[in-house]
């Protein structure tokens, strides 16, 4: 029997349930005597809430209740936390303000929850909505970044009178103001990295039930991680025992970030079904989650690269003011710090590295993680900068970058990081060769004759994954552990059931993890069930994102398989006879080692349950096993894009004409499964860089890209056929040698087409995304 699994291209075995309508998504559950809730939004960025006449809208046909801010706050429901603290330049906490989950006294952004109705159907809900009325006082908004500690700005909150979160710096400002100063060339660039909206394919849905016979509450979410999402619910909002609550996240689909957090549709319905001793179900229609779900990005940002005559690099200063919306998110505050600051070195021995954060709060919707979650804008810089450099000084692109290559590891960075492994000149090279650098003059020659400008521009990222050790991300503020949690069942007829804190909305866990467990075992892999997204079934867990699952969650599964092994070698060695040192275990079999004399895995399994002439006063029955993880580091994916565009100057129109990715990701589990996230990615990158942008009107603060109709999406058509290659090297610190690539693409696409586009145009800079207006007006503009 072959069980070697890992590294195969194993179809997804989850695929075959959402392909046939078998998906089981939160939406899709009604519970007995279920209602519909309603939220009631502020269609102002920023008001006084003078009053709320919610009569009309409680006698309505069909109307169970409807709550208000009043009824929160009388029924002492706390805010929204953030998980994570950060400390300013001066050694003070971040301002903090309270985020409550129905507004009271004041609405911030297009969005804000003012109200709720539940009633018996989801129309009659809408309909009795419009009865509620409310008396708003309309005040100044502000929600440009850039604007919100002007002199005059409309002030949020009080706790923050200039609208400043926080000011947070790392680095040695002191040798890079040093190095700047005495550098041959410096190069400034000064960037926008534009607000992106989620737009998962769900929409985020919840469905509460509280049961008085035990005075429980049972909690369906589309959520990425239930346990954190139980946590913060049960500890710092409602009050309530954690082992009252139960989380479920059935089916989820797709989340991107957008889905880690506890939102306030979450609290008010989990809340509000003991009111009415009714099941309550919401779930966001897209206005809403164009409105109201956490937009990700939304950087301004002004960067310094100093150089030597050679192009060495000296020192990097980078000044970023990062929009945190309205309110402080689950994990907002840890974005663009973190996050962020964090990867600014790049792949790069710059030796002197400062930035300094200022985090703001605006009218606008709440701002969080979004596929990459720091690491795109770091990416950003670094390598537009980079770029821009080699041009200033003649040298090129793909050269510059080599001579500052980190080729000798582990390399500890100026900017907190200790990077285990990697072969940043390996993946390069890949990636030029298979994108045919070297016969792109003839391309562009060709190109020019049919009067179409073409660019090639590369991004080599890094992204750090993991996040992790707990005591270290603790130090930095963290409120939470970072651990993973792992379970292996291992049933009387050797069938084995994996349970995972982890949590899949699209990244194949069930196929992945059955094909580690699979392996480890020595079994086949319809031997191997992985159950995930339930509180009431998992151990423990802090769910999925940063691509964290296979590096963080896997290596727990892995932990709680090796635990099985150990035991049932002690099993083995009772059943063969001999001591438990001489057994060996290997594809499925344990053996006395250098003998035939052997028992199969199964066999060890029934012994287990069926203890007859079993020594148990040595050994308990039973074959399970948990265990939990926290890494000893981040793991560090990288790699190198080359993106080649060409555009037409009469239109602006930009076409890819071909995109190559080589990724280091370490040991890889299903290159299949791999290569689709890699897609998936660089789509989403590409999306940024070229059609998505959230835009506020900065006299109102109206949404103006709430709806599809003006908030673009990338569509197949607009996208050329990837060349995906991968190197690897192995991680350093986890048994599978792992690091994760569920975010890479998005990281590198952006900046690799971008500087691909300004390489065409022959412009130092041009604002994301690159749209046919902008590219056609750079480029007359060059022209002229």
């Amino acid at each position: 029997m072959d069980t070697a699994f890992i590294g195969q291209p194993i179809k997804r075995r989850e695929d075959y349930r959402f392909l046939t309508g078998a998906g089981n998504y939160t939406d899709d559950l009604t519970l007995p005597r279920q209602s519909y809730a309603v939220f009631i939004r502020s269609p102002h960025a920023h008001a006084a809430i003078k009053a709320i006449n919610k009569a009309k809208a409680a006698t309505a046909p069909g109307v169970i209740a409807v709550f208000t801010g009043a009824d929160i706050a009388a029924a002492k429901i706390g805010g929204l936390p953030c998980g994570w603290l950060i400390t300013d330049v001066n050694g003070q906490p971040m301002k903090e303000p309270a985020h409550p989950v129905l507004a009271q006294g004041k609405v911030r952004y297009v969005g804000d929850h003012v109200a709720v109705v539940i009633a018996e159907t989801y129309q009659l809900a809408k309909d009795a909505a419009e009865w509620v009325e409310v008396d708003y006082e309309v005040l100044p908004a502000v929600v440009k970044g850039s604007e919100a500690r002007t002199k005059g700005a409309p002030v949020l909150h009080e706790i923050a009178p200039d609208n400043t979160c926080y000011v947070w710096a790392l680095g040695d400002k002191a040798a890079v103001d040093k190095a700047i100063a005495g550098a041959a060339h410096v190069t400034t660039l000064e960037f926008i990295n534009n607000r992106l909206i989620p737009n998962a394919i769900e929409p985020r849905a919840v469905n509460a039930q509280y049961s008085r016979a035990d005075d429980s509450y049972t909690l369906y979410v589309a959520s990425q991680n239930p346990h954190v999402e139980r946590l913060l619910m049960t500890a710092f909002v409602l009050g309530l025992p954690e082992h009252k609550v139960r989380v479920v996240s059935p089916d989820v689909g797709g989340g991107f970030g957008s889905k880690i957090y506890l939102y306030a549709e979450d609290v008010v319905c989990t809340w509000a079904s003991k009111q009415v001793n009714r099941p309550v179900k919401w779930t966001a229609d897209r206005s809403e989650s164009f409105q109201s779900d956490a937009h990700g990005r939304d950087h301004a940002t002004k960067a310094e690269l100093a150089l030597d005559k050679d192009g060495k690099f000296l020192a990097l200063r980078v000044t970023t003011t990062a929009n945190l919306g309205a309110y402080l998110s689950t994990f907002a505050s840890a974005i663009p710090t973190i996050l962020y600051a964090t990867l600014l070195a790049g792949q790069y021995t710059t030796p002197a590295i400062y930035t300094e954060v200022t985090a703001v709060f605006t009218n606008t919707a709440p701002v969080d993680a979004y596929r990459g979650a720091g690491r795109p804008e770091a990416t950003y810089v670094v390598e537009r900068i980079v770029e821009q450099a080699a041009r200033e000084m003649n040298i090129e692109p793909a050269e510059i970058r080599r001579r500052n290559f980190i080729r000798n590891f582990p390399y500890q960075t100026p900017v907190a990081l200790l990077y285990d492994a990697g072969n940043y000149e390996a993946t390069l090279a890949e990636a030029m060769k298979m994108a045919d650098v070297a016969g792109f003059a003839s391309r562009k020659a060709e190109a020019a004759k049919r009067g179409k400008l073409r660019g090639l521009g590369y991004a080599c990222y890094i992204e750090a994954c993991g996040i992790a050790p707990s005591n270290v991300a603790g130090s930095l503020g963290a409120r939470a552990g970072l651990f993973e949690a792992g379970e292996v069942r291992v049933h009387p007829t050797g069938k084995v059931t994996v349970f995972t804190g982890s949590h899949s909305h699209g990244q194949g866990h069930e196929t992945t993890f059955a094909q580690v467990v699979a392996e480890r075992l020595g079994i086949p892999m319809e031997d191997v069930d992985i159950v995930h997204g339930d509180t009431g079934k998992i151990l423990f867990g802090m769910g999925t994102y940063g691509s964290r699952s296979i590096a963080v969650g896997g290596t727990a599964i892995v932990k709680a398989v090796d635990k099985v092994i150990t035991k049932g070698k002690k099993i083995a060695a009772h059943l063969l006879e001999a001591s438990e040192t001489d057994i060996e275990f290997k594809d499925g079999i344990f053996r006395i080692a250098g003998t035939d004399k052997q028992v199969p895995f199964a066999s060890v399994a029934l012994t287990a349950y069926v203890p007859h002439n079993y020594p148990l006063d040595k050994l308990e029955p039973g074959l399970n096993e948990n265990a939990f993880y926290d890494p000893t580091n981040f793991t560090f994916p990288a790699g190198s894009y080359v993106c080649e565009v060409e555009i037409d100057p009469e239109t602006g129109h930009t076409r890819i004409v071909g995109f190559t990715a080589v990724d280091d990701f370490g040991k890889i589990i299903n290159p299949m499964i791999v290569e689709g996230q890699v897609h998936g990615g660089l789509a989403q990158g590409i999306g940024q860089a070229l059609i998505e942008n959230c835009y506020y009107d900065p006299e109102t603060g109206q949404l103006i890209s709430g709806s599809f109709q003006d908030y673009g999406l990338p569509h197949a058509d607009e996208l050329p056929s990837f060349k995906v290659g991968t190197k690897e090297t192995a991680c350093t610190h986890n048994p599978l040698g792992v690091k994760g690539c569920g975010e890479a693409g998005a990281i590198g696409s952006p900046a690799a087409l971008m500087n691909a586009i300004t390489d065409a145009l022959g412009v130092r800079d041009l604002e994301m995304p690159a749209t046919p207006q902008r590219v056609w007006r750079a480029a007359n503009r060059k022209a002229a």
